[in-house]
């Protein structure tokens, strides 16, 4: 797989996990809590596996792939915000950039 691929779906897999991540945290009701728990879980191992095949594994990735950050945070406030439009509730948008940042961090992206 070509390294832009591979980026690409590290970021869909990242942002799939945000998402889930910002709707566990909007919900009260604990049988949908644990749905989305375990979609975190399974999405952030999959960027895990994506993060591992992109080179330099085990550095921060060049400048020119930060760009990432801004495809992450686009991807995550347009389905956050169609899940507004579809009626969800209690969905805090200010945690988007926080929690980019955080795992970014923790796959050494930044």
């Amino acid at each position: 797989m070509n390294r832009n691929r591979l980026l690409d779906m590290f970021a869909s897999n990242l942002a799939n996990a945000i998402v889930h991540k910002i709707l566990e945290k909007a919900i009260d009701k604990p049988e949908i809590m644990q749905f989305y728990s375990k979609e975190v879980k399974n999405s952030f191992e999959i960027a895990k596996r994506y993060r591992e095949k992109i080179n330099p594994a085990d550095k921060t990735l060049p400048v020119h792939d930060i760009r990432i950050r801004e495809k992450i945070i686009n991807k995550v406030k347009a389905e956050l915000s169609l899940r507004i439009l579809k009626g969800y509730t209690n969905i805090d948008l200010s945690l988007v950039e926080k929690l980019v940042d955080d795992y970014l961090k923790e796959f050494r992206i930044i």
